[in-house]
């Protein structure tokens, strides 16, 4: 993954992440368009098991990716990754939650990385770019949320870029 950032991208400090705790960790947090990335690289946000995605960023990748049913085929529940391959990337479905009016738990995000993780560590997936994930409509804190990341991917050679607008 480059390591330069265009106009459009810069250096965010809204990230949160803990890097002197852990040096190693390749989680960077970037200003921009979440689209903008390089298109090698995976994609991940949250969805329910009902896969509606009808607000937020959700409607964007529904727009942009559509699989509605190839994801609901896909039959995955809460705390499971469903997943879609476009052209040379995957794009990672996280299911944080059961209906689209309910609220995730940090529980259930960390399973759904953690399913994330493997199929990344089982396809060689090495870089994935997301949003803040959990952290728009659904409510939950970036504090956490970017602990609970460190945690999952601290000892992998994944690098996640982290996109705000």
């Amino acid at each position: 993954m480059a390591t330069h950032f265009s106009k459009d991208q810069e250096r965010s400090p809204v990230c949160s992440l803990r890097r002197c705790c852990c040096p190693a960790l390749q989680i960077r947090c970037v200003k921009g368009d979440l689209f903008s990335c390089p298109g090698t690289d995976a994609l991940a946000h949250c969805i329910s098991e009902d896969c509606r995605m009808g607000a937020g960023i959700a409607v964007l990748f529904k727009k942009k990716f559509g699989g509605v049913q190839e994801l609901l085929d896909q039959k995955k529940k809460t705390g499971e990754v469903a997943v879609l391959q476009r052209d040379d990337r995957y794009i990672y479905y996280l299911i944080t939650k059961q209906k689209v009016s309910h609220k995730p738990t940090y529980e259930s995000m960390q399973k759904s990385l953690e399913a994330m993780k493997a199929h990344c560590l089982n396809n060689g997936v090495t870089d994935i770019s997301m949003p803040r994930i959990g952290c728009g409509l659904d409510g939950l804190q970036w504090e956490k949320v970017s602990a609970i990341l460190e945690e999952v991917f601290e000892n992998t050679d994944i690098k996640i870029t982290v996109y705000s607008l």
